[in-house]
């Protein structure tokens, strides 16, 4: 029998697919293709957008009329919406939650050849990649952002034990991974089950001092969790300069309406705390505009914010409601048209600021992790996780070349491969 996994969503879905991915491998079904060669599609859904949601009813669809005898199998954060599955009445085959994986082994007929799984995040998973890797450290979120269903979703905050992830970190360096990635929704609030006192600062400076030639990334980080023992942690050697710290809004009363829990000058004074560990640090974040609400004076706070921090990325999302949040009890009476134009608004302040950050790379000769070849053009992220040009060359993939930066954009580096 022959599956294929789609994954939507954020980089969690990526790892929740890869650990899936192995679970399926251990039941005796083959990997494939495509969709349209396997007998079993699996779509890991996201929830957080409704074009995410969107794009799974339009995923099942296709499917179903491409391959009328393929089963559709859908986990991830719409497996247990109702109207979701209503929705999707006859179309989709199973359900179930990733948390609960040996449900899907009875689902399929399939015996696991261990008879259960405690805890799906301590599987083995069948990486995407042979050079990075996602290492999520904990699932769930205790934080009940407003206008976010993840809680509903995924439940509250489980965390793996310290010892088990420094495990899985060590196979992968020695089996040569150059990038490590640290993921759970709120990895400030990392703190290692059984009675120990590990939390996520102690956590990085561990696998920052394990021996060997590799990356450590880590992501998100939740500005009301944010200590200046993790700041001073992140400074580790091995620890890219890049922090993702989500924003949503510059402005007091939304981001309280939000029940985001701290304010734009707590936001501001974190990053000013982070450039004075890490002046060349790389701050990317997110934003929502649009939330019910939300005035043009509002609007402008986060203007202002963005202005004031200078972030190298921004990912801008249109307030859509979510059925399960405090939000969606709101009216949504901020229009299409206005969120267009202030998505727009914010997508000019970060162009600027973008290529600002970048700019102070021209001339220096950075080091960058190669992830792919299209065509006579190699591409790559330096540690700030700006992404980087130049020409391919064979087995640049996987590797850590050093660039010299000719030129800058807003999203983006060009340069050449020079030998240090």
């Amino acid at each position: 029998m022959f599956y294929h996994i789609i994954t939507i969503g954020c980089q969690m879905n990526k790892a929740d697919s890869e650990r899936l991915a192995a679970y399926v491998d251990s039941l005796g079904l083959t990997a494939a293709a495509d969709s349209q060669t396997a007998d079993l599609v699996f779509i890991v859904t996201c929830g957080v957008r409704q074009s995410a949601e969107n794009r799974v009813y339009s995923l099942v669809k296709q499917i179903k009329q491409d391959c009328p005898s393929t089963k559709v199998i859908i986990t991830g954060c719409l497996s247990d919406r109702r109207d979701v599955q209503t929705r999707l009445k006859n179309q989709v085959d199973f359900y179930f939650n990733i948390n609960d994986l040996p449900s899907l082994a009875k689902l399929l007929g399939k015996q696991h050849a261990t008879g259960s799984v405690a805890g799906y995040l301590s599987l083995a998973a069948k990486h995407g990649s042979p050079f990075s890797a996602y290492v999520p450290i904990g699932n769930g979120c205790n934080n009940f952002c407003a206008y976010c269903v993840v809680p509903a979703a995924r439940g509250r905050e489980v965390y793996r034990p310290a010892v088990e992830i420094l495990t899985e970190v060590k196979n992968l360096i020695a089996r040569g991974y150059k990038e490590i990635i640290l993921i759970a929704q709120n990895v400030n609030s990392y703190v290692s089950p059984g009675g120990d006192t590990v939390d996520f600062a102690d956590l990085l400076k561990t696998v920052n001092d394990l021996p060997g030639d590799f990356w450590l990334r880590f992501v998100t980080s939740h500005p009301k969790d944010l200590s200046d023992k993790l700041i001073a942690a992140a400074a580790g050697e091995k620890i890219c300069r890049h922090w993702h710290v989500a924003a949503q809004s510059g402005d007091d009363a939304i981001l309280q309406a939000m029940n985001r829990r701290y304010t734009a000058a707590h936001f501001i004074s974190l990053i000013k705390k982070i450039r004075v560990i890490c002046p060349t640090a790389g701050i990317t974040t997110d934003i929502i505009v649009g939330f019910p609400g939300e005035t043009a004076a509002q609007f402008a706070q986060t203007e202002k914010l963005m202005r004031q921090v200078g972030f190298a990325q921004t990912f801008i999302a249109r307030y859509s409601p979510r059925q399960g949040t405090a939000a969606a009890h709101l009216a949504d009476n901020v229009s299409g048209a206005v969120k267009k134009e202030r998505a727009a608004a914010l997508t000019k302040i970060l162009r600027r600021s973008a290529l600002d950050f970048n700019n102070q790379f021209v001339g220096q000769t950075v080091k960058v992790l190669v992830d792919k070849i299209k065509g006579n053009r190699a591409y790559g992220k330096n540690s700030q996780f700006v992404t980087v040009k130049l020409p391919a060359e064979p087995e640049l993939v996987g590797r850590f070349v050093n660039v010299k930066i000719n030129s800058a954009a807003d999203f983006g580096l060009s340069g050449e491969k020079v030998n240090i």
